[in-house]
């Protein structure tokens, strides 16, 4: 039987810095895609799978190797309106769900911050979203899915009959096989609408006071932080609130594509006075906005959404997403420092996002979220400069025992890998052997 898999060149991460031929698969069916691993194996070659690449580093790539492109496994199987559950294949992404869901009263029970994500994507990655505190994380609400491995067989997994397995999926980087389908919980909603409410942070402890208030009252918090900011102003920013609105239809998002950023900025469009600039522009227009306003999920939840190709902003070299997690008790001290050290490189962000995570567990092995404050920024690639400072918040984290995001990485080294995740060897155990990618051999090795 002839491969599946074609020899492709230009496939690049979201954050575009890695760029690697692969040999590429795009089963069309379910029977074809039971069999993708298999074929892999049988070929000598390690696998990966690959949904729409909003993984921003190297974890959903495997440089020499093959991919299995989930995208035509598209299907919706079941969509059970009593019990509030949905079953689909693996390559359904949550655009298309909340498009089916929303004008029957449902939703996601908790969304990331773009919706370019397949089903498969979020359970490998374990998504979180700005209800962390109330929800937990995405695989919290995973009922059950069917993994293809490379010896042929296919396994429902669940949490009470397989937890191993199940646990080493959630948030497993796509190493234990390919999944074919999953059934997750939804959550009912009044109307596709959140009450927002917007209030402006003097500085970084400001964050830490309003988000615990917040948290105690609102489902939805989130903070916009100005990282050029310095002095007793450090942390200044925007901080947002919300609910679901119990007025208002069910009217999911446009279908419709947004602008597309059409070619990549020029490198010296990024520095520190456009950045400045930037920051000092958004912070003032989101302070401008209605202190309280009734908005669509679709703009709260995923602004960059709307604009196509956004990752281009950072230029042809592209950009590292450093998203941290640092424990309650060290989270202001570290958040401070890791502040006071972006904004002296003036090699800021022009999003730079802070929240907080709540104590509800997440299922995974490899789950990023931990209770306490999440910080994630973009850098524009700027070579051996990006990565000292990259290198200093590394040493930021770890010492006030924190973790870094594997779906947000590129360049964390073993160490810090293991240190932040001290069972990883559990889904060692567990991954598929003939599933690998540039990430894990990076922090395994």
């Amino acid at each position: 039987m002839d491969s599946p898999f074609r020899l492709e060149s230009g496939r690049k991460s979201w954050g575009r810095v890695v760029d690697a031929k692969h040999w590429v698969a795009r089963p069309g069916s379910m029977d074809d895609a039971s069999q993708t691993p298999a074929s892999a194996a049988a070929g000598d070659m390690s696998v990966l799978p690959f949904g729409l690449g909003r993984s921003y580093g190297d974890s959903n790539l495997n440089p020499g190797g093959a991919l299995i492109e989930t995208r035509r496994m598209d299907r919706f199987i079941r969509f059970d309106r009593e019990a509030g559950l949905l079953h689909a294949e693996a390559g359904v992404s949550l655009d298309e769900i909340l498009r089916v869901v929303v004008p029957h009263g449902f939703f996601l029970p908790t969304t990331p911050g773009s919706r370019i994500v397949t089903l498969g994507g979020a359970i490998a990655n374990d998504v979180h979203g700005k209800n962390h505190h109330r929800a937990g994380s995405f695989g919290s609400h995973v009922r059950r899915f069917r993994l293809a491995r490379s010896d042929g067989s296919i396994t429902e997994v669940t949490p009470h009959e397989t937890p191993e397995l199940f646990e080493a999926t959630i948030g497993g980087l796509g190493l234990t096989g390919l999944i074919l389908d999953a059934e997750v919980a939804l959550v009912r909603i009044p109307s596709a609408y959140i009450d927002q409410t917007i209030e402006p942070l003097a500085h970084m402890d400001a964050f830490f006071d309003i988000a615990e208030l917040r948290a105690e009252h609102s489902e939805h918090t989130v903070a916009w932080i100005d990282c050029t900011a310095t002095g007793p102003r450090l942390g200044q920013g925007v901080f947002s609130s919300g609910d679901w609105s119990q007025t208002g239809a069910h009217e999911a998002h446009s279908a419709g594509a947004g602008p597309t950023f059409p070619v990549d900025a020029p490198g010296f469009a990024l520095n520190p006075v456009t950045l400045k600039l930037f920051n000092t522009a958004y912070r003032r227009r989101q302070a401008m906005k209605a202190r309280v306003s009734r908005v669509h999920y679709g703009s709260f939840f995923h602004p960059l959404d709307s604009i196509n190709d956004w990752n281009r902003l950072y230029g042809a070299k592209g950009f590292y997403q450093y998203q941290s997690v640092i424990g309650v008790a060290a989270a202001r001290e570290a958040t401070r420092a890791m502040l006071e050290r972006i904004s002296a490189s003036g090699e800021g962000s022009f999003l730079a996002v802070l929240k907080t995570f709540g104590d509800r567990p997440s299922p995974g092995v490899l789950s990023f979220p931990e209770p306490g404050a999440t910080l994630a920024l973009d850098f524009a690639n700027r070579g051996d400069k990006t990565l000292r400072l990259l290198a200093d918040l590394d040493a930021i984290v770890r010492e006030a025992g924190g973790r870094l995001y594997p779906a947000k990485d590129g360049r964390m080294s073993a160490d810090m890998f293991q240190v932040g995740y001290p069972n990883w060897e559990r889904v060692e155990q567990l991954r598929d052997p003939a599933f690998s990618s540039a990430f894990w051999r990076r922090v395994t090795a």
